[in-house]
């Protein structure tokens, strides 16, 4: 289970909540220009770097988001019995799913050049190696100008436009934005007492607007609160400032430890959150086990390198502390 947000302030800062019951080999990996990729029905090479974390397996950057150096972001997000993959086509591009953050990333500048390129992609059934399993996913896309939600369907992969730049799991995203529908009468403001004319009731304190958002972890209830808080923000317009900004929309939508089992008994738990700056090429995040934020730009690695650049998480929890340590 994951959510995924798209703030500006006014630039771009993508952030997403990794929400899962085991770990992957995740790290921060950064793709130079010109990297070659060895693809299940064709090979290319990547015209723009990118960043994100994923899982690097013989020499692949399996990419969970990312961010390229042109502004465009990126996420996967998990989407179980509704993700259809299919055969390879013929007169399509035919990728496999581990394949498409990096090749959209590696290839488009903007999120109208991805919808281009992805009006002629087709997402064929095939794993990166037959011990890991195939990925059930959809994704979220955005740059400067806008955001896109890609869902694999029985007719196809599905490409919508997304005015609320928030996406969570199932059900599909029209789903989302009609369930939207229902929480129209939440409110920032302090509101009035609406009860009756008749009948004036004094507040008992304030948030009583925000009375019926949703708090549970499921998937619906995670959209409409990271919209309700997406859309309602009040943030100063200087990059740290939204940096924190997206970290706290995100940690109301997180999942702690021992609230949410999986269906095989495990405990779901936001495993990391990370925030883009999509134009400066930064990418924070930070850890179940360590909430100290890490940063690694783009800009100070050799992008026209030969090999993936990785960096190992930091899970130790980190504290600055004020006064001297006895």
């Amino acid at each position: 289970m994951c959510t995924c947000i798209a703030c500006r302030h006014p630039g771009l800062f993508f952030g997403r909540n990794m929400d899962l019951d085991y770990a992957f080999g995740q790290r921060v990996m950064i793709t130079p220009r010109g990297y070659l990729l060895h693809g299940k029905t064709e090979d290319w090479r990547t015209r723009y770097a990118m960043i994100g974390i994923g899982a690097a397996e013989a020499g692949w950057p399996l990419y969970a988001e990312a961010v390229n150096e042109k502004g465009l972001c990126m996420a996967g997000l998990n989407f179980p019995g509704n993700a259809v993959y299919g055969a390879s086509a013929a007169g399509l591009r035919n990728l496999a799913p581990y394949e498409l953050i990096s090749f959209v990333l590696g290839q488009c500048g903007t999120v109208s050049q991805a919808r281009r390129v992805l009006a002629d992609v087709n997402l064929i059934s095939a794993p990166f190696r037959q011990d890991l399993p195939l990925p059930t996913l959809h994704w979220m896309l955005a740059d400067g100008s806008g955001c896109l939600v890609l869902e694999p369907l029985a007719g196809g992969l599905q490409i919508y436009e997304n005015p609320i730049e928030v996406l969570a799991n199932n059900p599909p995203f029209p789903y989302h934005l009609e369930n939207l529908k229902n929480y129209r009468n939440l409110t920032a403001d302090y509101p009035p007492s609406r009860f009756s004319a008749g009948l004036p009731l004094e507040a008992c304190g304030v948030g009583l607007g925000g009375l019926g958002l949703p708090g549970d972890a499921s998937s619906a209830s995670r959209f409409v609160r990271a919209a309700f808080l997406r859309w309602n923000q009040d943030c100063p317009q200087e990059p740290a400032a939204a940096v924190s900004q997206v970290f706290h929309i995100l940690d109301a939508v997180a999942m702690v430890r021992g609230s949410v089992r999986t269906a095989d008994g495990n405990w779901d738990m936001t495993t990391y959150a990370c925030c883009m700056d999509a134009e400066r090429g930064i990418y924070y995040y930070k850890t179940y086990e360590n909430s100290r934020l890490q940063a690694v730009s783009l800009g100070k690695e050799n992008l026209d390198g030969t090999e993936l650049v990785c960096y190992e998480l930091e899970n130790t929890q980190q504290v600055h502390w004020v006064n001297k340590r006895e």
